[in-house]
């Protein structure tokens, strides 16, 4: 296979729908409501970034999203309910792709009120469909906290496999973490 099968080449972030959401390209109007997402305790305790300190670092972020997706080295979409698209109801996106393994990895977050409902495995399944049959790709990733466990059973219910668990392989905020590697083949 060659790099160029990969299909990240899009003039506009495609519009993914299901059932219940839509998934959406984030604007700098999101950014008051990732910022609240973002700065939420609960929300940020297994992602290993600093929380943002102001709407402007929030504004940066999705400039930078943007950006990414304009050089073709990210796809990330904006969670939102079908009967309300503007509300920002969380994010998901590929944020690192290995084209010359056609491979990506997926990460997600959500505002804490919609925790339990099933939307992330919902959107899970709409970009994994996308990433196997519109992009191109052969596996999708996701490196997690082992402690999430609402992220794990998530990746379980959508298919994922766990494929690994490394000890103290991350460093962040003084400290080594271990990390859980989940990942689904297009077979």
């Amino acid at each position: 296979m060659q790099q160029d099968i990969l299909k990240f080449h899009f003039d506009k972030l495609p519009v993914l729908e299901s059932e219940r959401l839509l998934l959406r390209e984030q604007t700098l109007g999101d950014a008051a409501a990732l910022f609240k997402i973002r700065s939420n305790d609960a929300v940020m305790k297994y992602i290993p970034r600093p929380k943002p300190k102001s709407i402007a670092d929030i504004e940066a972020l999705i400039n930078e999203i943007n950006e990414n997706f304009l050089k073709h080295e990210s796809l990330g979409w904006v969670i939102t309910l079908k009967e309300n698209p503007e509300r920002y109801v969380g994010h998901i996106g590929y944020w690192k792709i290995d084209a010359a393994n056609f491979r990506a990895e997926v990460g997600y977050l959500l505002d804490p009120e919609f925790w339990g409902q099933g939307i992330i495995v919902e959107a899970l399944s709409l970009v994994t469909d996308f990433g196997f049959n519109a992009v191109g790709l052969h596996s999708i990733c996701a490196v997690i906290d082992p402690e999430n466990q609402a992220s794990a059973r998530a990746l379980l219910k959508s298919g994922y496999v766990k494929e690994a668990h490394f000890k103290q392989d991350f460093y962040y905020n003084g400290q080594f973490q271990d990390t859980e590697i989940y990942c689904k083949v297009n077979a």
